[in-house]
């Protein structure tokens, strides 16, 4: 009675995790010394709250998929999982692009997309499961702050 809901659980903290694990890939590298050698903006925080930060989502980002799963099967529950899907392969591209391929305007482009991404898929979410939909707002907010500093990067890194 209780596996199924677990393994359901563990499945979405593996893929979570793995992404953030493929995303760090990318990004870790590069933190002292391409990043270390951009202007950054003046709100730019330091460098050891962004795994913290980031740890705390994937957790979160993780409950909500497995929230979305163990919702009654209905027209929007799908929707919203594949909403949910497609912003996790945006979350991570944007390592790969802004980090890996050191394309800061590319991450720029990629981050927009990926602020309208959750917020489609907390508005999907809603319609299945509010409690999941909210674990998604401070992801929310995070990337818009994130998004913030990639367009400060930018602007100072012409």
């Amino acid at each position: 009675m209780y596996a199924k809901p677990l393994l359901r659980l563990a499945a979405c903290l593996v893929l979570c995790f793995c992404v953030a694990g493929l995303g760090a890939i990318a990004t870790a590298p590069k933190i002292a010394t391409w990043y270390a050698a951009l202007q950054k903006p003046s709100f730019t925080p330091p460098n050891v709250i962004f795994p913290i930060a980031w740890n705390v989502l994937y957790a979160l980002m993780a409950f909500s998929l497995w929230r979305l799963w163990q919702a009654p099967r209905g027209e929007m529950r799908p929707r919203a999982i594949t909403l949910f899907l497609l912003q996790l392969a945006v979350n991570l591209a944007w390592s790969w692009i802004f980090f890996g391929a050191e394309s800061i305007r590319g991450g720029l482009s990629t981050i927009l997309a990926l602020d309208v991404l959750v917020a489609m898929t907390i508005l999907a979410a809603w319609k299945v499961d509010r409690f999941a939909a909210s674990l998604l707002l401070p992801y929310l907010l995070w990337i818009g702050y994130a998004t913030a500093l990639n367009a400060g990067i930018a602007s100072l890194n012409p």
